[in-house]
């Protein structure tokens, strides 16, 4: 019997409407094959029969024969068809562990084989009776890591008592007193558990990130500082070579206008001797004219002339005395230090209230606890004594005794600067307070009490405490800077237009808000002190 021609078109062997290898393979009565279920359910939706390919209608529905031919044609091919169809295995696919060479991808893991099938491997595990009886599931790579190692069967189970995945062998040795569940249970309940997790992940994320960037501004402010450190440093050596090299050219000056001095005497004495040895020598030389003459009246009236020698000074007390150098320098040096201290100083000062500028802060006075006679602007920036009480709201944080103002702003850390325009004013007191402070009673205003605070009356400047502190005054104060370090017990006051420091309380205990604090004063009866106090904006000068 001639063999089979094994090379037809694959085409032959795949029913034209699921495109598959023939299952069941049945003819209709115009002579195509179909799969018996697809024509089947095919037909079940169709009202009048008809062949799918050559659309042949048919009186009623054909009574469809298998295939003989067909089917022992698929059965002795298919096989070699469908591993023809079958993909080769991709990356994150589970592979074929029978394949050689090429391997393909698998549709089945064994859990009793402990192996992966594609199609053509699997097939005896349709077909053999023994291995119809093993446990195939879906695709699983790693295997070996899904049995227990005791028990050599199916992690399958999970205990929560000890949190791990157990086989059925495990619950009735092992793990007998504790509650197992379902892997499936255990999973969904994770699975619930992994937005929580993720959400805790971000906001770790977010924290790290906040703090790399902490860190960035960390290092662009220690690079501004460091930029600005050198700046200054630049301009404080500058002006201090500048003084060093006046004080030079002033003791150059000093040395040569001495010496210009001695050189002048000098030249004096010189030229007037010089007349007086002229003068001589033409005395000698009438000498010796009239030592010539003979003629005895001539010379007898000659000679009383000469009796009286031209006048000149007495020269035996006459002299000279170099310049003396002696305390020169060390005076020029005196000079110069305290012209450095000055310079020093200012040029101190100066850098210091541009680094405390930088921490400025927006401050309002607060209206609600505002002594009733003060009267306050609406952006809560300026404050006066208008001399009346008004009737205001109740309040227990107002004040009642001191015609004072605090801001609504506090601060309980870290450092703030404000400044405050006291230009035209003969009385007022400003700084910070803490918040307990009694407003309703008379009481020092002392740190003792919770006040730091400069107080000015009558060209007198002093900080106010058990033993105040009075300060010089260089110039009328129109603005002063008030610079507080809450974590360093650090209060400073500036006075901004001269750029100079004027105090620093150090060591200060606070362990409550701080809150800017302002008392403008009262006017006299002739209008003094009617100008108000004013927070101002802080206006950095090069």
């Amino acid at each position: 019997m001639a063999s089979a021609d094994t090379s037809w078109p694959e085409e032959n062997f795949t029913c034209s409407i699921c495109l598959d290898v023939f299952s069941s393979p049945v003819s209709t009565p115009c002579g195509h094959n179909f799969c018996r279920t697809c024509i089947t359910k095919f037909w079940d939706g169709q009202v009048k029969y008809k062949c799918p390919v050559c659309n042949k209608l048919f009186n009623t529905r054909p009574d469809l024969r298998v295939n003989i031919l067909i089917s022992e044609m698929v059965d002795r091919f298919g096989t070699s068809l469908r591993v023809k169809e079958q993909l080769c295995v991709e990356p994150g696919e589970v592979p074929c562990d029978v394949c050689t060479g090429t391997q393909l991808k698998a549709v089945k893991s064994c859990l009793m084989c402990l192996t992966s099938y594609c199609q053509t491997h699997l097939e005896p595990h349709h077909r053999v009776a023994g291995l119809k009886k093993h446990r195939l599931v879906e695709p699983m790579d790693r295997l070996d890591d899904r049995m227990c190692k005791k028990h050599d069967r199916l992690l399958e189970l999970f205990c929560q008592t000890e949190q791990v995945c157990v086989c059925q062998f495990c619950t009735v040795t092992d793990h007998k007193s504790h509650p197992v569940i379902p892997l499936k249970e255990e999973y969904e309940v994770k699975t619930a558990q992994l937005g929580k997790i993720e959400a805790e992940v971000k906001q770790l994320i977010q924290e790290r990130q906040k703090n790399i960037q902490e860190i960035k501004d960390t290092v662009k402010r220690s690079k501004a500082d460091a930029d600005r450190e050198i700046a200054d440093g630049v301009q404080v050596l500058t002006a201090l070579m500048r003084c060093i090299e006046k004080c030079q050219d002033d003791l150059n000056q000093m040395v040569k206008e001495k010496l210009k001095s001695t050189e002048k005497q000098a030249e004096d004495l010189i030229k007037e001797l010089e007349q007086e040895i002229e003068d001589l020598t033409n005395r000698i030389s009438e000498v010796k004219q009239l030592s010539h003459t003979k003629d005895h009246l001539h010379f007898l009236q000659a000679f009383r002339s000469l009796k009286d020698p031209p006048p000149t000074r007495d020269w035996t007390t006459v002299e000279v005395h170099p310049p003396s150098y002696v305390g020169t320098l060390r005076r020029s040096l005196d000079q110069l230090e305290e012209t450095l201290n000055m310079e020093m100083k200012r040029l101190r000062d100066d850098a210091e209230l541009k680094r405390v500028q930088q921490y400025e802060v927006d401050v309002t006075l607060d209206p609600d606890i505002a002594h009733p006679k003060l009267i306050l602007s609406e952006d809560g920036k300026r404050v006066h004594n208008g001399g009346v009480e008004k009737r205001l709201p109740d309040n227990p944080k107002r004040f009642t005794r001191y015609a004072c103002v605090l801001t609504r702003q506090s601060f309980s850390s870290g450092r703030f600067y404000f400044e405050v325009q006291v230009k035209d004013k003969t009385l007022w007191s400003l700084g910070v307070a803490r918040e307990s402070i009694d407003r309703k009673d008379w009481t020092d205003r002392t740190p003792e009490t919770g006040y730091w605070t400069l107080y000015y009356y009558q060209d007198e400047l002093v900080f106010r405490d058990n033993r105040s502190v009075l300060l010089p005054l260089r110039a009328e104060l129109q603005k002063v800077g008030v610079f507080v370090d809450y974590d360093e017990g650090l209060v400073s006051f500036y006075d901004v237009e001269a750029r100079v420091h004027i105090y620093s309380a150090t060591g200060c205990t606070f362990s409550e808000p701080l809150y800017p604090f302002l008392y403008p004063g009262s006017p006299d009866y002739k209008g003094n002190n009617s100008a108000p106090l004013i927070i101002s904006p802080v206006n950095q000068t090069d």
